[in-house]
């Protein structure tokens, strides 16, 4: 009995061990042979982000005294994104994790249970955020889209460093205020523009405004949820597009990471015109290029938004 129990004892070690292994990519393998990105030894803050926003938030706190690395590549949907073994690899070397929260990140529990990095620091930027929940009763991970909730997580981020790397604190804390003062005006600015315009209803292809919505007094009529995770039912086009005829609605949003192929189909029904709508969780390649980042895709979100919602004195 015993030597059957140390047998057993020990298989399950060697599967644990191989099972870390695989997670985190010490397999033998060359990083550079396998594509993994690696944070260069330039004595910068090692940081690992996880969306866009997130990305762009800690830049803007962090500068040149951190090296960031966004997990999630340009044009890729994040709630389909898988993490790789490299992926792992950077966020053992890692200094600093940041990632949103508020259900958007599905990977980042079991992440944080496989690392073995005791030196992390873990940052969850929407965490003292009031939830939205979706009619389909998942939680709204877009909170980003509340300018106010971008200068509270921007905030956060900025308290992180500033506990990081005390002796830069004025750093932070200085670049903190520049970049609230921008968040401010281009809040005031949508406040100013969409308070001044008829209408206050958009239709949009998923649920991923509700942020916005509250902040702005505006209402999404969604033909899907939060994800597109398949085509939406006859029914529910069939109400969308009685909806748009009776409200008037000229403007039918996508997501430009999502495709237009929904949106297309009600506009030809209805007469409407098709434009972008950015929940901003991600850039395109093309984005990227031009240098866009979350104050630009805004402001074009305000573009967009303005022409849906003055569709009334067409």
């Amino acid at each position: 009995m015993e030597s059957g129990t140390v047998l057993n004892n020990y298989r399950k070690t060697i599967i644990w061990l191989i099972t870390v292994c695989m997670i985190l990519g010490l397999t033998g393998c060359s990083a550079e042979g396998n594509g993994f990105r690696n944070f260069e030894q330039n004595g910068k803050i090692r940081v690992v982000t996880t969306i866009y926003p997130i990305y762009d938030f800690v830049q803007n706190i962090a500068g040149d005294r951190a090296e960031v690395i966004n997990l999630v590549p340009a044009g890729t949907e994040p709630h389909d994104f898988e993490l790789s073994t490299g992926d792992m690899r950077l966020m053992e070397q890692a200094e600093m994790l940041v990632y949103n929260g508020a259900g958007m990140e599905h990977f980042v529990p079991k992440t944080l249970k496989a690392l073995s990095n005791e030196e992390l620091t873990v940052v969850e930027a929407a965490v003292e955020i009031a939830p939205i929940q979706a009619e389909d009763g998942d939680l709204d991970p877009h909170t980003w889209l509340s300018i106010s909730n971008a200068i509270r997580e921007t905030e956060k981020i900025k308290d992180a460093f500033v506990e990081l790397d005390g002796e830069n604190a004025e750093f932070y804390e200085a670049n903190f205020t520049v970049y609230k003062e921008k968040l401010e005006k281009l809040d005031t600015v949508y406040r100013e523009e969409l308070g001044r315009l008829p209408g206050d209803t958009i239709v949009v292809a998923h649920e991923a405004f509700g942020y916005l919505c509250q902040e702005y007094g505006l209402k999404q009529e969604a033909v899907e949820g939060l994800t597109a995770d398949s085509e939406p039912e006859p029914a529910k086009m069939r109400e969308i597009i009685d909806f748009c005829r009776e409200k008037n609605i000229r403007v039918i949003f996508f997501e430009e990471l999502d495709g237009s192929k929904v949106a297309e189909a009600i506009a030809r029904e209805t007469g409407a015109e098709t434009m972008v709508l950015n929940p901003i969780e991600g850039l395109t390649a093309k984005q990227q290029e031009q240098g866009l980042d979350y104050i630009g895709l805004m402001e074009q979100n305000l573009t967009a938004l303005k022409r849906a919602l003055e569709v009334e004195t067409w």
